[in-house]
């Protein structure tokens, strides 16, 4: 799962959240599929886990900053998606927490993470950009 180009919306810090993004899921699946035990991984999924609870909240404040600002009209739209994968992060971690470290969750989060990364940036994220260039307001932040 590699970072593209052509993902790039034109804003540079929505665009570095992106890749940051996209490096800590990576790594993550990296993490899950190793060859290492379960009890060796944990370390590493308890980071990542930590990181998507805040990282993916100011991503999102960010990103729909910069909706708000380009009066992009599917705003609430969109809004509604991250205020949904927000709560998927949280209830998994919450489950994760109260399963003691349950593995198959974690490769379910994993796929889904991947799958909803990929999707949201590639097409919905992509709308925002088109709209920006449409508008002549391509880049601008805040």
């Amino acid at each position: 799962m590699l970072w593209k180009d052509k993902y790039e919306l034109g804003v540079p810090v929505i665009d570095a959240q992106h890749k940051e993004l996209f490096r800590r899921v990576e790594s993550f699946l990296q993490a899950l599929r190793s060859e290492v035990s379960w009890d060796e991984k944990i370390p590493k999924i308890n980071e990542t886990l930590e990181f998507m609870k805040g990282y993916v909240v100011e991503h999102f404040h960010d990103e729909e900053e910069y909706q708000r600002s380009i009066n992009y009209p599917g705003y609430q739209a969109h809004k509604q998606i991250h205020d949904g994968m927000v709560n998927y992060v949280l209830e998994v971690s919450k489950q994760y927490d109260q399963s003691n470290n349950n593995e198959d969750l974690m490769q379910q989060f994993g796929g889904r993470l991947m799958a909803w990364l990929i999707n949201h940036v590639a097409a919905e994220d992509q709308r925002i950009a088109d709209y920006a260039i449409e508008k002549g307001v391509r880049g601008n932040e805040r």
